[in-house]
């Protein structure tokens, strides 16, 4: 028994030992060829990428200290081959999640399956299932270097919602009162606010109460007042600097970014006791921000359940060479949980509102759809994730029952020009699109009435051509 004592930390040291070597290169091979799947280097150097490490480099690295070991003469060949390969997926495991975390993680969460593309089957779909598990274990990491500035105004005592709201709520033709909402505009309680009821948060507040006495018309009416008296702050939004965003600031100012348009909303609604709390996560509109930013939105209960908000992206766009351009929307006003899930990730998982919620990496790997493509009526049949790998064309699979007209673009990603897909706008159920040479393109849909009439943007897909 003593002996058994004596050796069991041996037992134990050579055991963690050979697993380090045994784990080191597999997990620096992963990390590695997923990194470059992720900024969509070519398929050899996704492959290349791994040999490098395992054994290319080590082999090189033995040859090139040839004089120095005919002075130890100690290990053996493969002793040392062993050991150079340890250290040096070690190091770069160490140096790139240190130095990187945040690539390393969206890296395997998007495109840690990279060398299962094409395949199917039962086996495949648990292995795959492994690989996104096991690529979780980095999100803490990832989170340690991803703070939300807009943290700091959020109620940490507030009611957590319960997950699995109804159906979204429908009225009459032309009497809409939930998500789509059809050829309804501003609150009439909005359009014809007298100036004397807009002297404080509380006045408006109490205005639209005595205007609208139905409780969903009437969060509805708070958040029209809010998407159309604001205007988004543009310039301080691209220089980093965000000045106060409490809601007594952004109502005098009328100017904010996300954090001051939820918290507007939400002191409106504790003015009148109606139920809106502030939300903070990341959002994404785009591919070419996969990562997301981070942002804020609201939720509102209403009648017992929630409901999800996002004032800030129903009062218009911005881009960096225009600013700031309104346009009042209801894209994001109570949309379905699995329509806001698509480009809003909370924090805090409750308020996803899903009775099973989904991980960061699940986010990430949804393609990145608009409320509109949805509100539309249209579904994505395929492709499933936000970034796919094709030979020459990029192929997009939908459902498209009201018939709605279609205009397909591509431009390379990062790039201003674009080129349309089609020569004209389609209703069919594939759409097309050959791309010129390798590289990675973004294939943007626009929606439109008409076939040659205005199209409204409605979603992206990110494709990698090999």
């Amino acid at each position: 028994m003593r002996f058994l004592f004596l050796k069991l930390p041996v037992l134990i040291t050579r055991t963690l030992f050979y697993l380090a070597v045994f784990l080191s290169p597999v997990l620096g091979v992963w990390l590695a060829s997923s990194v470059v799947a992720y900024i969509n280097g070519p398929k050899l150097l996704t492959v290349f990428s791994g040999i490098l490490l395992f054994p290319l480099v080590p082999i090189l690295w033995d040859m090139g200290g040839r004089k120095r070991r005919k002075e130890l003469g100690i290990l053996t060949w493969g002793d040392r081959i062993v050991l150079k390969t340890l250290v040096l997926n070690l190091a770069f495991l160490f140096l790139l999640l240190a130095l990187r975390p945040q690539t390393s993680f969206l890296a395997l969460s998007t495109r840690g399956d990279w060398f299962l593309d094409g395949m199917q089957g039962p086996q495949v779909e648990l292995a795959r299932t492994g690989l996104f598990t096991l690529s979780r274990g980095l999100e803490g990491l990832y989170l340690r270097f991803h703070n939300n500035p807009f943290d700091q105004y959020a109620d940490t005592t507030q009611v957590k919602p319960q997950p699995a709201p109804q159906p979204q709520p429908t009225g009459q033709a032309g009497q809409s009162k939930g998500w789509p909402w059809t050829e309804v505009g501003l609150h009439p309680a909005v359009v014809n606010m007298p100036p004397s009821a807009e002297t404080s948060i509380a006045s408006v507040a109490q205005y639209i109460a005595s205007q609208e006495k139905d409780p969903m018309l009437r969060v509805k009416a708070l958040h029209d007042y809010v998407a159309d008296r604001i205007a988004y702050d543009a310039p301080n939004y691209f220089a980093g600097n965000y000045p106060p965003q409490d809601a007594e600031t952004v109502f005098q100012r009328r100017v904010a970014v996300c954090a001051g348009y939820a918290k507007l909303l939400e002191a409106l609604g504790q003015a009148i006791g109606e139920e809106i709390v502030y939300v903070v996560g990341d959002s994404r509109s785009s591919t070419s921000d996969l990562e997301g930013q981070s942002h804020a939105w609201n939720a509102a209960k209403i009648k017992g359940q929630w409901y999800l908000i996002d004032t800030t992206w129903d009062s218009g766009s911005v881009d960096r060479a225009s600013g700031f351009k309104k346009a009042y929307k209801t894209d994001y006003l109570f949309p379905p949980p699995e329509v806001m899930g698509i480009s809003h990730f909370p924090d805090d998982e409750n308020f996803q509102l899903r009775s099973q919620p989904i991980s960061r990496g699940e986010f990430l790997r949804q393609p990145m759809m608009r409320a509109r493509f949805f509100a539309e009526g249209m579904q994505l049949v395929a492709p499933m994730r936000s970034q796919s790998d094709t030979h020459q064309t990029a192929v997009i699979q939908l459902q498209n029952p009201n018939q709605r007209w279609l205009l397909p673009s591509y431009s390379l990603k990062g790039s201003t020009q674009a080129e349309h897909c089609l020569e004209s706008a389609t209703q069919g159920p594939q759409i097309t699109c050959s791309l010129p040479g390798p590289g990675a393109y973004e294939v943007s849909l626009f929606s439109g009435d008409e076939q040659y009439g205005e199209f409204a943007y409605v979603g992206q897909v990110e494709f990698n051509r090999r």
